[in-house]
């Protein structure tokens, strides 16, 4: 059996990160609290175990030789990782609130209307709702938990629990469906304005198509970023706007929005609860993808 390879004194790889980012022995050492000769003795060690030279000295800063090139991404995502454990721990030991990450339309068309209930059930778990716009802005490694849409659900550290898969359609204020009852297809969609996402470009192609219906790009007259603005949109009078069916549930069921043809299409991917995997069995989890599952009435798990 092979035996493992040494791992160098953590100074010595602290010192070699630091000058590797900055690029300077004088600058790691003020970063660090030490000085500059210190970096220097450390990475002069770190050469001596490691059998290579990591850097060439210039007459001001340094520059990374190849195998200091092969070797700082590899301290830079360590480093990465034991602060995101260490901010971690440290929030867990300082607050007992559930952290959540979701998209704003999420939070407030679906969620905070039903964390009442959620507060009935578990009423000595706090959630904190931090919101995003978008997929790439949404930061598990800040969070306990995210709720997501992907049509992608393959990141090896993450775990995913199936919540829905939504159907798309059409909806309006009663005022706008007053002005196409009675007509059907492309007569109705060419009495009113329709409302879009310029970030899911795709939902108005997709459920023209299963409708038989030929796009005309020139009939949407205003276009958002989220499906909370095209909806409040819809809901002031201004337009049919394509949603997510769960997501304006409540709204058709209270008579504030209208869904005027009976097509439904579903919606690439599917709704996610995610965590890190390693944090799958944490009580707090458990209890809130419990009842996000029985909110959506599944079992599904993915």
């Amino acid at each position: 059996m092979m035996s493992k390879p040494r791992i160098p004194p953590l100074g010595s790889l602290r010192a070699f990160e630091a000058s590797a980012r900055l690029l300077s022995f004088r600058l790691a050492g003020e970063e660090l609290g030490v000085t500059q000769s210190a970096i220097s003795h450390r990475i002069a060690e770190l050469e001596a175990i490691l059998g290579v030279k990591l850097f060439e000295r210039l007459p001001r800063g340094v520059s990374l030789t190849d195998a200091g090139t092969l070797y700082y991404p590899y301290m830079r995502d360590a480093f990465e990782k034991i602060a995101r454990g260490t901010a971690l721990i440290n929030r867990i030991g300082t607050t007992d609130d559930l952290a959540l990450e979701t998209y704003a339309t999420f939070a407030i068309r679906w969620l905070i209307p039903r964390l009442t209930d959620f507060r009935k059930v578990n009423p000595n778990l706090a959630i904190r709702i931090g919101t995003s716009q978008l997929d790439w802005e949404l930061n598990i490694d800040s969070s306990d938990i995210g709720i997501i849409h992907t049509t992608r659900p393959e990141r090896m550290n993450l775990h995913y629990r199936l919540l829905v898969k939504a159907e798309m359609c059409p909806v309006c204020s009663p005022q706008v469906a007053a002005r196409i009852e009675g007509d059907a297809g492309a007569q109705a969609l060419g009495k009113v304005p329709r409302l879009a996402l310029y970030t899911s470009p795709e939902d108005w192609g997709t459920w023209l198509e299963a409708a038989g219906i030929a796009d005309t790009a020139q009939a949407v007259t205003l276009k958002f970023d989220t499906y909370l603005a095209a909806l409040q949109s819809a809901l002031d009078g201004q337009g049919l706007a394509v949603a997510p069916d769960f997501l304006v549930a409540d709204d058709i069921k209270a008579g504030r929005l209208v869904a005027p043809f009976p097509l439904k299409v579903p919606q690439p991917g599917a709704w996610y609860m995610i965590c890190r995997k390693e944090r799958v069995g944490e009580t707090r989890i458990r209890q809130f993808e419990r009842w996000l599952v029985e909110q959506f009435g599944g079992t599904t798990s993915a």
